[in-house]
C-alpha cells in the first residue's frame, strides 16, 4: 500500500508540472509597438559643410536641407550633400594639386582630363555632376517651363509631355548607378541621354555629347533612404522640384553667347 501512494504521488506531481509547462507555452505575451517611427537626427545645416582648401568649393545649396520634402527628405539630402558630394570634392582637389588642371574650370577639367584617370574622371564627375543637380532643383517647384526652353522642348520632343515620358523612361532603365540629362548638343538641339558612374555629355567618351542644363542622379544614394528599391518613385518625385527658372538660365547660357 505504502508503495502503491508513493507511485500515486510521483504521477500526481509530474501531471501538475506537466499541466504547468503547457501553461507557460500556449501563453501569450504582449509585446508593446512604437507609437511613432524613429526619426533621423539632423547634424547642422548645409552653410556648415566645408571643403578642404583647393581649386574648387562646394556649390553653395540654395535651400535648407528639409526645403524639397516631400520629395526628398531632409536625412537623405544632408547625407547626399555633406558626405558624398564632399567627398567628391575634396578627392578632385588631391586629383588636380599640382597639375595643370588646377587652374582650370570644371568644364575645362572635363573636356581635357584622360578617361582612362579613374581617380580624376569619378571625382570631377562627381563635383561637377552634383553641383549642377543642386541648382536644377527647389522647393515650391515643379510644373513645367516657359519661354524660350518650352519652344525648344516642343520643338525638339513634339511635346513637353513626350519629353517627360522619354526623361523617365531613360531614368528608369539606365542600369546599375549613372545620371540621366537633358542636354544641348553641339548642334544646338535638345536631347535626352543617361551616362553610367560618375560621367557626364562634356567628356571625351560620351556617347552623346553635349552641355548638360538638367541633369537626374539615379545612384542609390540619391533615394534610397526615402524610397527603397523604387527608383521610379524617386523620379516622379523629382519632377515635383525641379526649378525650370534654373534649367532656363543654363539653356540661355549656351544658345545665347
Amino acid at each position: 500500500m505504502k508503495k502503491l501512494n508513493f507511485l500515486l504521488s510521483v504521477l500526481f506531481l509530474f501531471m501538475t508540472l506537466l499541466s504547468c509547462n503547457k501553461k507557460k507555452l500556449t501563453e501569450v505575451v504582449e509585446v508593446p509597438l512604437p507609437t511613432t517611427e524613429p526619426t533621423v537626427a539632423i547634424q547642422g545645416s548645409p552653410d556648415d559643410v566645408k571643403a578642404d582648401e583647393g581649386s574648387f568649393q562646394l556649390e553653395k545649396l540654395p535651400y535648407t536641407y528639409n526645403a524639397l520634402e516631400p520629395s526628398i527628405s531632409a536625412a537623405t539630402l544632408e547625407m547626399h550633400y555633406s558626405k558624398h558630394y564632399l567627398t567628391y570634392t575634396n578627392n578632385l582637389n588631391k586629383a588636380v594639386l599640382g597639375t595643370p588642371l588646377e587652374n582650370m574650370t570644371i568644364e575645362e577639367v572635363l573636356s581635357k582630363l584622360d578617361p582612362n584617370d579613374a581617380a580624376l574622371r569619378n571625382n570631377a564627375g562627381g563635383f561637377y555632376n552634383h553641383s549642377l543637380y543642386w541648382k536644377c532643383m527647389g522647393p515650391k517647384a515643379g510644373g513645367e517651363p516657359t519661354n524660350e526652353l518650352a519652344e525648344a522642348i516642343t520643338r525638339d520632343f513634339g511635346s513637353f509631355e513626350n519629353f517627360t515620358s522619354l526623361f523617365k523612361d531613360q531614368a528608369t532603365k539606365q542600369f546599375g548607378s549613372g545620371w540621366t540629362w537633358l542636354i544641348v548638343d553641339r548642334t544646338g538641339k535638345l536631347q535626352v541621354t543617361s551616362t553610367s558612374n560618375q560621367d557626364n555629355p562634356l567628356m571625351r567618351n560620351a556617347l552623346v555629347p553635349g552641355t548638360p542644363i538638367l541633369g537626374l542622379d539615379v545612384w542609390e544614394h540619391a533615394y534610397y533612404l526615402d524610397y527603397q528599391y523604387k527608383r521610379k518613385n524617386y523620379i516622379d518625385g523629382f519632377f515635383n522640384v525641379i526649378n525650370w527658372n534654373k534649367v532656363q538660365e543654363n539653356f540661355d547660357a549656351i544658345v545665347k553667347k
